[in-house]
């Protein structure tokens, strides 16, 4: 995909290399790795940054890779960081392209594998010309997929050692027209926590329930009782979600057997604190008190995540200057509704001022990110490419 229109330099110039960006992209898909696993493709991206000539730190936060690139002055002091994600999720793909995974139970079905090649056309196209004044820091994130890659990052001294000012990420968004940029200058993205609960009844025979305590019956009510807190406890003006993934009691082949236990799995979606601090009080008491009706005991374990993926404005504003110019005033959304997704760029946000933003993938089939079938759009590569490297030429001119 190229807009309609003349090409910006940076699109342009890593267009000239993008079939080898396609390449190494669809390798990374063919040979996906679960998150702090991503041995592989760490190295593969040390490698390619090491033959640029930039310099290269490995095993950051566990298996993160940072590259350091200084333009032909750096006297202005001035540094940004850029970063992709790295890992895959543990998803059967059932995609049939010749790249597909070779890793059963494994792909990338989120498009990190597109993110890495879109930051690593940025770097080629960046140590190629040089055309800033500072420092840019490629961070190439592992765990993104609910490992909270990023804090692992951080808590390895990434600022510390790498500091950069500000920080800018992106993200594939199937649904939007192929190289559309879209962000907004305050919350993108959701917070999101996580919770069980053990729910502990009596077991007994199918036949004499009245002789048990059942916890599928328990684990049930409280399901149907948690599904109304948003409605009822939150502001409707506010967004929150609760969801279960997860309800595991028992066993099919164990007939007219009525288990002792059932455990439930969820997740908590939210943008102000003061809206989990409701979500989370009501769901523990909720559990809690819907067991106790039945005779059965919950015990809830609630666990914060991440926090919200929250654009500064100033940096937001940034990104929409450099894509409107890069791809077109047609390409560029500036008022992108925020997204319940959750996203651990977030923690890079919460120490350093940036923006992240979407890359429109024209996908009109369905197959929206985490789906088995799903797969990035590679004629979009220059496109992300372009407005990273523009981005590092505005903030940090000559």
């Amino acid at each position: 995909m190229t807009p309609n229109r003349t090409l910006a330099p940076t699109v342009a110039a890593v267009g000239l290399f993008k079939d080898e960006l396609v390449a190494l992209r669809q390798d990374l898909h063919r040979h996906p790795e679960l998150g702090f696993e991503e041995h592989r493709t760490a190295e593969r991206i040390a490698t390619f940054l090491q033959v640029l000539g930039i310099e290269v730190h490995r095993n950051v936060g566990r298996t993160g890779v940072v590259g350091v690139l200084r333009g032909r002055s750096v006297a202005s002091g001035r540094s940004i960081g850029l970063r992709a994600d790295m890992d895959a999720l543990p998803i059967q793909e059932l995609g049939d392209a010749s790249y597909s995974s070779r890793r059963p139970g494994t792909m990338h079905g989120c498009g990190h594998d597109g993110h890495c090649a879109i930051l690593l056309g940025a770097a080629r196209y960046l140590a190629q010309t040089r055309r800033f004044d500072g420092t840019v820091y490629f961070f190439f994130q592992p765990g993104e997929e609910g490992h909270a890659g990023a804090r692992e990052m951080i808590r390895d001294g990434l600022f510390e050692r790498f500091p950069a000012e500000r920080v800018f990420a992106l993200h594939n968004w199937p649904s939007l027209p192929a190289g559309t940029i879209a962000l907004n200058p305050g919350p993108m993205m959701a917070a999101i926590d996580k919770f069980s609960v053990r729910v502990q009844g009596q077991g007994g025979h199918g036949a004499h329930p009245q002789q048990a305590i059942d916890p599928i019956l328990v684990g049930s009510k409280i399901v149907s009782a948690v599904h109304t807190i948003v409605s009822r406890n939150v502001n409707p003006v506010d967004a929150a979600v609760i969801s279960f993934q997860s309800f595991q009691s028992g066993a099919p082949e164990a007939l007219s057997v009525i288990p002792d236990h059932a455990t439930l799995h969820g997740m908590v979606k939210w943008f102000k604190p003061e809206v989990q601090q409701v979500l989370r009080d009501r769901l523990i008491a909720t559990a809690q008190s819907v067991a106790e009706t039945f005779g059965a005991k919950a015990t809830v374990h609630y666990e914060p995540l991440y926090p919200p993926t929250v654009n500064t404005p100033a940096e937001a504003a940034a990104v929409e200057r450099v894509a409107r110019r890069v791809v077109g005033d047609e390409r560029v959304v500036g008022d992108m509704e925020p997204s319940m997704g959750s996203e651990d760029f977030a923690f890079m946000l919460a120490e350093r001022p940036g923006a992240y933003f979407r890359l429109g993938q024209g996908m009109t089939d369905g197959r929206f990110l985490h789906h088995p079938r799903y797969d990035f759009n590679d004629e979009t590569i220059p496109v992300g490419s372009g407005v990273f490297a523009a981005l590092a030429e505005e903030l940090m001119p000559l």
